[in-house]
């Protein structure tokens, strides 16, 4: 098993595209005036104390001689799907996990005996080729391999033997472990379990308390005999995305501009799976740090986003209030199987809509009830967001928040497919 990571990804593509910024501190993330947090910095940055989900604030505190910037999106994409194809071309045994890690399994076989060891070299070098480094850590479950991959970085490679899994993991702190978040570590130090040795001898009902039905899988990826397989297609679950704002939302318009903007943006991967939804969800956060979300279903899967914005907006009223402020809004598409159900004419009401909106949505149902029209609108801004970016092509409500995000940048694997 090898877990391949690529080391400190959005930074590197950066340095590798602004050759004036190598061997300088640079900081991919969010405005430190703008509840901004770091995505990720470069190895000189860290060496001033900086690292990744750090407020952005604090890293310039740290290092304020750093280079930001707020990233470029299709460029990660497209150097991770170079990367990615090299991975597959190795084998076909791979599962990206995020934008910038997947694990592969080169088990030897009868047919091709090629040592793990010398699959993961060859990686190195070809992704090297490319401008960018990785680590990778070498083991036989998941859990070893991807604390291994993080034991020698930069460009490290670090094998863990058979039968030596229990030796490398005795006195690393249970933090290591994928999955002990910190309220987990908290309970667990609390009760003297310190190292991943220390939970693999724990007594059960410890961790069952902690972990749940989870708790006998946990000691045993802190022993190293977890057998999880390499999962090559996941299964979608949802397709969702989220905005932090720098400046608190505090009108209709602003809210119901900005929620078109997060839906536009499902919609276009939702098409770029081939895959259509039935369930609409919005997320809501305040001021206050409190969130609220609401669903609704349709009657028919969709990848429409200028159908099933209205319905957005809809649940919105259900969570917003004059008076109340936004810092978040998030869109969620699920429930992707077709199960024949017939296709409603309209997915939205217009009788639940003010006078203003009723305007504006006879319009929008006048282009929703025209199939070709939709459909080429879309396909067409579909396909330059594709091929420039993003921010190549914007519908009006798109504009009004352009300025007002905190500019940090998602790590979700989902993002960048």
């Amino acid at each position: 098993m090898l877990l391949v990571d690529l080391d400190a990804f959005f930074a590197s593509v950066e340095q590798l595209d602004h050759p004036a910024w190598r061997g300088k501190p640079v900081i991919v993330g969010g405005d430190a005036d703008a509840h901004g947090v770091v995505s990720t910095c470069s190895y000189e940055a860290r060496a001033f104390g900086v690292r990744s989900a750090m407020a952005s604030s604090l890293a310039r505190a740290l290092c304020p001689e750093a280079i930001w910037t707020h990233g470029h999106f299709h460029r990660y994409r497209e150097v991770s799907a170079a990367i990615m194809a090299i991975l597959r071309d190795e084998t076909p045994h791979v599962q990206q996990v995020s934008i910038d890690e997947a694990f592969m399994d080169v088990t030897p076989t009868a047919v091709n005996t090629e040592h793990p060891v010398l699959v993961a070299q060859r990686i190195q070098e070809r992704v090297a080729a490319l401008g960018v480094t990785c680590s990778i850590g070498v083991g036989t479950s998941k859990s070893v391999a991807k604390i291994a991959s993080d034991r020698d970085k930069p460009r490290g490679l670090t094998v863990v033997f058979p039968g030596t899994e229990a030796a490398f993991l005795e006195k690393l702190p249970v933090r290591t472990l994928s999955g002990v978040g910190a309220a987990a570590e908290r309970t667990l130090l609390s009760h003297g379990v310190r190292t991943l040795g220390a939970m693999g001898r724990a007594d059960g009902a410890l961790l069952r308390k902690i972990f749940g039905k989870n708790g006998e899988m946990m000691r045993d990826r802190a022993l190293g005999r977890d057998r999880s397989e390499v999962a090559e297609d996941d299964e979608v679950k949802s397709v969702s995305n989220e905005v932090t704002y720098a400046h608190d939302l505090e009108t209709r318009e602003d809210i119901m501009a900005a929620l078109s903007t997060i839906a536009a943006k499902v919609g276009r991967r939702l098409r770029r799976k081939g895959l259509k939804g039935r369930t609409v969800a919005v997320k809501m956060r305040y001021d206050n740090r409190t969130t609220r979300s609401a669903q609704c279903s349709l009657a028919a899967p969709t990848d429409d986003d200028i159908a099933f914005a209205p319905v957005v907006h809809r649940l919105a009223e259900e969570l917003w209030a004059p008076g109340m402020k936004v810092r978040l809004l998030g869109v969620a598409v699920t429930h992707f199987e077709e199960d024949g159900a017939p296709v409603q004419e309209t997915l939205f009401d217009t009788a639940a809509l003010g006078d203003d909106d009723r305007a504006s949505a006879a319009q929008s149902e006048a282009l929703i009830r025209d199939e070709e029209k939709r459909r080429s609108l879309l396909a067409a801004t579909d396909a330059l967001q594709e091929r420039f970016g993003d921010g190549t092509v914007r519908f009006g409500f798109e504009l009004r928040q352009s300025g007002n995000t905190t500019g940090s940048s998602s790590k979700n694997v989902e993002d960048y497919k």
